[in-house]
């Protein structure tokens, strides 16, 4: 059950609201001021705060922002009057996840603070730009067969890694390594499908193709590679240093919304990904290798050598396999 926080100076307010929210299935909180909201947010399971913009001493905006700094997982929400509407429309800017109107129609505010939140969690797996396409139709989540470019990293040496260091010194590394790689994935408009132990896996081409997938795919690995240092400085109180493989397969996958009635997931099957997988699992340190698909359509875009090609777990045919190399080499 979600958690909601409201918060507002008028009782009569924070009545109305919820009422408004009772039918759902929310677990309700409200505060009178920003200090409350704040306290209700550390010692509670708060995912979504509804919060009066004008109130005295910290106004909304200002819980909002210190709320988002606490947990950065909370869909933060701006009540507002009309007349201070201008206002609330420019803290989008601070990172809000959207704003409401009083005096507000109930099944109207239902459906907003639904929307915001879907959205929110939303933006933890796609760009904007996807999440955008994707409102304008449902049919984009339903199953399809399409072209996609699936990108598998995983960290080099991983359980020796692990062996060395205390549960949250773990932790830490994981927490410093997923984020920011998600969000290079996200940021060439891919999409980060799940992690699986310390890999990752991100389709580029579903549910949102952009017709150059294949490249934007191979942009995302290039980044990410060059983060694994920014990575590294700041892993330097727990001795550790990581290194990735990364594995970029193209072809026709199987994309859409799978699972059972109790846990369902936007995900894609289908030859390119066991590829990919296969591709990641024999890369060096910090290699990033793909399959001849992927090759023909980004040659010429970025310094490639093509390697001696083993023989692939699973993949009968044997195949050519090309090493992308770092920007600032040379083509062989």
């Amino acid at each position: 059950m979600s958690g909601v926080l409201i918060v507002d100076d008028e009782e009569g307010v924070r009545r109305s609201l919820k009422k408004a929210l009772g039918n759902e299935a929310y677990e309700l909180f409200s505060a009178r001021n920003g200090r409350e909201a704040l306290d209700i947010v550390r010692d509670n399971s708060v995912d979504i705060v509804i919060c009066d913009f004008k109130m005295p001493g910290m106004n909304g905006l200002e819980t909002l922002v210190e709320i988002g700094r606490s947990d950065p997982e909370v869909t933060r929400i701006i009540l507002t009057g009309y007349a201070t509407l201008e206002n609330a429309v420019d803290s989008l800017n601070s990172g809000i996840d959207g704003f409401l109107t009083k005096p507000f129609d109930n099944r109207e505010l239902r459906q907003k603070v639904r929307d915001f939140h879907i959205r929110k969690k939303l933006r933890q797996f796609v760009s904007e730009q996807v999440l955008s396409e994707m409102q304008k139709s449902a049919e984009t989540m339903l199953p399809n067969s399409r072209e996609a470019s699936v990108l598998f990293i995983d960290i080099r040496s991983f359980s020796r890694i692990s062996e060395s260091l205390s549960p949250l010194e773990l932790s830490k590394v994981l927490n410093n390594y997923f984020s920011p790689l998600d969000n290079i994935i996200c940021e060439f408009n891919g999409t980060v499908d799940k992690h699986i132990g310390d890999g990752i896996m991100g389709v580029f081409g579903a549910p949102v193709s952009f017709g150059d997938d294949a490249e934007r795919a191979v942009r995302a690995a290039l980044k990410i590679i060059g983060e694994i240092s920014v990575i590294n400085s700041s892993l330097n109180s727990c001795g550790v240093k990581l290194s990735v493989g990364i594995g970029i397969g193209t072809g026709e996958v199987m994309a859409g919304i799978f699972g059972s009635n109790r846990k369902k997931e936007y995900t894609v099957f289908g030859a390119a990904v066991n590829l990919a997988a296969r591709l990641e699992g024999i890369a060096g340190e910090n290699e990033i290798l793909i399959c001849p698909e992927t090759y023909n359509k980004v040659e010429g875009k970025f310094p490639t050598r093509k390697i001696e090609a083993p023989a692939l777990k699973g993949i009968e045919r044997r195949i050519d396999i090309y090493n992308v190399l770092d920007m600032t080499h040379k083509n062989h």
